[in-house]
């Protein structure tokens, strides 16, 4: 092979591997640099939404901190872990915001908040993201119609576990005609949630948050 061809291949190479470093050290400042607001961002949304459904006079401390992590649990419909937000007043347990997933949903999974209060009883429900048909499907959002309201105050024992339902399968819930699908998804999921509250009550506000991180819960992933 002549020399000029070797001496050319290892300039390119040599060049493309100055170019790779460059590009890599310029994506890692880009990202160091945007990664604070970005999270600041997400953080003062999600913050909006704990307020619709555990209001601040509900609490004194800081709900992103008093932060636990749940594994993979069925009940939960979650395939990941997952994080539960405690609600507290004067150190007296209040409520908890679960993060929990419709998985049957029209259009695929439906994140949902469960906020339930220290009795078991509904604090409110709002939907966190979801690929509901837009005009249809999609007035679980709160910011579409106020269905996902009438859950609140609602427990185990509120109603029968069969009349967790649409009204059009002998249940209770209201829904609108032609998009049932995703209705029946939301109440089923909510319902699970409020199963796995009565088993895991007492574990969910004692595991303790040392240095404002997560901490992982003894709930098991197969209950």
């Amino acid at each position: 092979m002549p020399k000029e061809i070797v001496k050319h291949a290892v300039k390119t190479a040599f060049i493309m591997i100055i170019f790779t470093i460059v590009g890599t050290a310029m994506l890692a400042y880009i990202y160091n640099l945007t990664k604070t607001p970005i999270a600041e961002s997400e953080a003062k949304a999600r913050m909006a939404l704990f307020r619709q459904i555990v209001p601040d006079n509900m609490h004194d401390n800081e709900l992103l901190q008093d932060v636990i992590e749940i594994p993979a649990n069925e009940m939960l419909g979650n395939k990941f872990a997952s994080h539960v937000y405690r609600a507290r007043l004067d150190g007296k347990p209040m409520a908890v915001i679960l993060e929990a997933i419709a998985p049957d949903g029209y259009s695929g999974d439906i994140k949902l908040l469960v906020a339930i209060r220290v009795d078991g009883t509904i604090a409110g429900v709002r939907v966190l993201a979801h690929k509901e048909t837009p005009g249809l499907g999609d007035y679980i959002d709160i910011t579409h119609s106020a269905w996902i309201k009438q859950f609140d105050g609602h427990s185990l024992s509120s109603r029968a576990a069969e009349l967790w339902k649409v009204k059009k399968d002998g249940g209770q819930f209201d829904y609108m005609v032609g998009a049932t699908i995703t209705p029946r998804a939301v109440i089923k999921a909510v319902h699970k949630v409020l199963e796995y509250y009565e088993i895991h009550r007492e574990s969910l506000f004692a595991v303790a948050v040392t240095k404002n991180e997560p901490t992982t819960a003894v709930a098991g992933a197969a209950s």
